[in-house]
């Protein structure tokens, strides 16, 4: 896995033998295991790894008026019951939140607005919500809303 895998040399003095993997990959899935030495002490532990893929298509930076399917999917066990889309969901009233039976959302004209921020939680029979952050790129024109623009002489016109 080298060179995406780390520990913190300075932390270990401390007790912290933590491992930072980036970036994170499918097939990172599964269970880990550490242990740690020290005189004749042995001490272990185990953490599994679950990872969520979220995709696009067609991969981003998305055009804007394309259709666009954003899909959301983990390594988790248990039967999806429900996923969940949030956007911008900290701005207030321009937030906004999408939920279905399935992993997959549509977005037939995606416009400049649907950039940014946005999450997929994903909620599972054994009551089990993970959820995983992006960021949307689109690519369009985001101009006035009128196709004049004025402009005084000898100024400059954006």
């Amino acid at each position: 896995m080298k060179p995406r895998v780390s520990l913190q040399d300075s932390a270990l003095r401390n007790g912290n033998f933590s491992l930072r993997i980036v970036p994170v990959r499918s097939e990172d899935v599964g269970l880990y295991e550490a242990q740690v030495k020290y005189r004749t002490e042995v001490h272990s532990c185990h953490v599994e790894l679950g990872v969520i893929t979220v995709t696009l298509s067609p991969p981003s930076p998305v055009i804007e008026s394309e259709l666009l399917l954003m899909s959301c999917n983990s390594s988790h066990q248990a039967s999806l019951v429900e996923t969940c889309w949030f956007h911008k969901e900290h701005l207030g009233p321009t937030s906004r939140t999408f939920c279905s039976s399935s992993g997959t959302l549509s977005i037939l004209h995606p416009a400049m607005s649907d950039a940014g921020s946005w999450r997929c939680q994903l909620r599972y029979s054994d009551k089990e919500i993970i959820s995983a952050t992006f960021n949307l790129q689109i690519l369009g024109f985001d101009g006035p809303t009128s196709p004049v623009v004025y402009a005084a002489a000898g100024s400059a016109a954006d």
